[in-house]
């Protein structure tokens, strides 16, 4: 196994990411990457990660990766109001929003903010809108590459409901030298008013639509009974790629749906298209071990892991054994957190050559029988066709042999078994 140079090429790549950051960020980053680096192993697992002191009932509800994107038209906000629709897991009786800045060297400034929960479209319930504060002010500018938690305000939210936040940004993101902070490929609906602040309008005076979150990371939820929460950490087929629009079908939805009302668990879906587990595209595709920090460990009241990641490494060309190793690490950093974390049996792609096969029935055959994690799901025996086990079942495809398609993703969800977060 050549995981020296896998980790020479690991160094490299973190320096390069390192080098936008202030010093003392990067001191930080450096020490924890030496420290997690030590570690191959697995470690005995301690418990659950504990909630926030001073917020013992915070849980995220709705969580998503953030990347960066060069400004476009679809993405540019010019004076304008954001209405960006968001898809709880758990309920709660307050809110707060994570607004993220992460990538962009330049501060960002929110002029206004607000939440409310969404009836239909770009609909609201007046009676539900309550203004967002940060530290008390009703605006905000989040400085570069940070992000920003709002206070708490008193709101009660259902299990499964859809809240609307407005973000009023008075700038142009368009600006030179601006560096958008994103999650696109959103698989949602999200509107963009006129000219103006609309924050908390009934009658939203929509321009246009587009299926992005623009800065919006990440909703906790103050949910008391609460039992944690579960993170699925992916590529594009935890994203929900190819699941239809609007309809909240990718398989950690259907994971929500099934914890519930018993379960009061919490699921944050951090799946990035096109993701991998070590070498990453930079800000616009980080791997999954240069964006853990952010995307997983700092949810809210996280305490368990769904890890579906590899099938991008392998083919690209990265041998089975360094994404074992890889995957190793990723098992080993979410123990050091306290995490419980399943790791996910990579599923078929259809098209792959006899190489790529045989790299994830090796990458498989480890998941399957290694010590190191806290147990496996077997996403791929549920969706993979008994006559050919190298093609998914073709009525659980889109037609690519690669991404599952609404029924596929809950054939994947309901494979889950649920007394993994008892």
């Amino acid at each position: 196994m050549n995981f020296t140079a896998l980790k020479a090429a690991m160094r490299t790549c973190a320096g390069q990411g390192r080098r936008r950051l202030d010093g003392a960020r990067r001191g930080l980053m450096q020490a924890f990457v030496l420290l997690a680096g030590a570690s191959l192993v697995a470690l005995p697992t301690l418990g659950h990660a504990q909630a926030p002191i001073g917020d013992p009932n915070a849980v995220v509800s709705w969580g998503v990766p953030m990347f960066a994107a060069n400004p476009s038209a679809g993405n540019r906000v010019n004076n304008q109001t954001l209405r960006e629709i968001a898809h709880l897991s758990i309920g709660g009786s307050r809110v707060r929003i994570k607004l993220s800045n992460r990538w962009n060297p330049l501060p960002l400034e929110v002029g206004a903010a607000q939440i409310a929960l969404r009836t239909t479209g770009n609909g609201i319930d007046p009676a539900s809108s309550r203004p967002l504060a940060f530290a008390g002010s009703a605006s905000v500018t989040i400085p570069p590459f940070a992000e920003m938690v709002s206070d708490w305000v008193t709101l009660d939210v259902p299990d499964l409901g859809d809240v609307a936040v407005d973000l009023y940004l008075p700038g142009d993101t368009s600006a030179t030298g601006t560096v958008l902070t994103v999650r696109t490929t959103a698989q949602q609906t999200n509107y963009v008013s006129q000219t103006g602040n609309f924050v908390g309008s009934t009658a939203f005076p929509q321009a246009s639509t587009r299926t992005i979150w623009n800065f919006l990371a990440a909703i906790d939820v103050d949910a008391p009974g609460r039992r944690g929460a579960i993170v699925a950490f992916g590529d594009s087929i935890t994203e929900g790629f190819g699941s239809s629009a609007n309809t909240n079908s990718r398989w950690p939805d259907v994971l929500a749906r099934r914890l519930l009302p018993t379960m009061r668990l919490g699921v944050a879906d951090v799946g990035i298209g096109g993701n991998r587990v070590a070498f990453g595209g930079g800000a616009t595709n980080p791997s999954a071990l240069a964006r853990m920090d952010a995307d997983v460990i700092a949810q809210t009241g996280a305490t368990h892991v769904i890890l579906l990641l590899g099938i991008n490494d392998i083919n690209g060309g990265t041998s089975a054994e360094d994404v074992i190793a890889s995957l190793q690490q990723v098992v080993a950093r979410a123990r050091l957190q306290q995490l419980k974390i399943y790791v996910g049996t990579i599923t078929p792609n259809g098209r792959g050559s006899d190489s790529v096969e045989s790299r994830r029935q090796t990458v498989n055959s480890w998941i399957r029988t290694t010590r190191e994690h806290d147990g496996f799901i077997d996403f791929d025996a549920v969706i993979r066709d008994p006559a050919n086990p190298r093609l998914m079942i073709a009525s659980l495809q889109i037609g690519d042999q690669l991404h599952p398609n609404d029924a596929g993703y809950a054939v994947m969800g309901n494979a889950i078994p649920l007394d993994l977060f008892k």
